[in-house]
């Protein structure tokens, strides 16, 4: 289950095991997603009890979840279908963001709380959230947003925003300019973790602008967690069958 940078990453890892066979499953809500390589399926599949019969009928014997730390309900369903089928899954979640000195962190629990934060702070407010959460923001019409998304957002907007189209990873002096740019004075993100975005918080850390950080949704229990690709591979290679695996193909 990708995605992320992780997920593709693990996925040419584990090309290098002779006998075993990789899926990654995208959930199709990017128009242009990077693709792993091996074999994509793209979309849903119909909730839990639907991801459930997937694996059942692929005769999927481990799952590994590395989708986006904030892809809450994608993993609340492979932790319910592993659970019904007795396989073991594994979150590959890549750390969070720490605070360095200089750092102006707001956190707070949900994006309804730093909608409302964020409008306290300041009146020209940059949204790095993805386009799924900004109609939260609607209701607020005092504050100007740029929105950075990938695609546009398909909710209902605030009043006053621009949209911006990027994707990352951005450099701390291209995203300096853009807070320069646009006269930021609030910072609105998740805390993802990861390089591919961070630039934003170096970049908030020199202007001296607030970040208002939406926490994590907690990992369901009965999964296994890892930090890091290396460590996903390892505990895959101790949960599928030897007679599997094969020394890599050589020349």
């Amino acid at each position: 289950m990708g995605g992320t940078g992780e997920a593709r990453e693990l996925a040419h890892v584990l090309s290098g095991e002779r006998g075993l066979e990789v899926v990654s499953s995208l959930a199709g809500r990017v128009a242009d997603p990077v693709r792993p390589g091996g074999t994509v399926r793209i979309g849903g599949f119909g909730g839990a009890d639907g991801l459930r019969e997937w694996l059942a009928g692929n005769r999927i014997e481990l799952v590994i979840d590395a989708t986006h730390p904030f892809a809450a309900t994608m993993t609340a369903h492979a932790a319910r279908a592993g659970a019904a089928l007795g396989l073991p899954v594994i979150r590959l979640n890549r750390p969070g963001w720490t605070a360095e000195p200089g750092d102006n962190w707001i956190r707070v629990p949900d994006m309804a709380t730093a909608a409302q934060t964020s409008a306290e702070l300041g009146e020209r407010i940059l949204l790095t959230i993805g386009r799924q959460g900004v109609g939260v923001f609607a209701g607020y019409t005092r504050p100007w947003y740029l929105i950075r998304a990938i695609d546009p957002p398909e909710s209902a907007l605030p009043p006053r925003h621009e949209i911006l189209l990027a994707r990352g990873p951005f450099t701390v002096a291209a995203e300096t300019a853009l807070l320069d740019r646009h006269r930021i004075e609030v910072l609105v993100t998740k805390d993802s973790g990861g390089d591919a975005t961070a630039a934003k918080l170096a970049a908030a850390r020199s202007a001296g602008v607030p970040v208002v950080l939406v926490d994590r949704p907690p990992v369901p229990p009965g999964l296994i967690e890892v930090a890091t690709v290396a460590a996903a591979h390892e505990r895959i290679l101790e949960y599928v069958a030897p007679r599997h695996i094969g020394p890599p193909e050589s020349g």
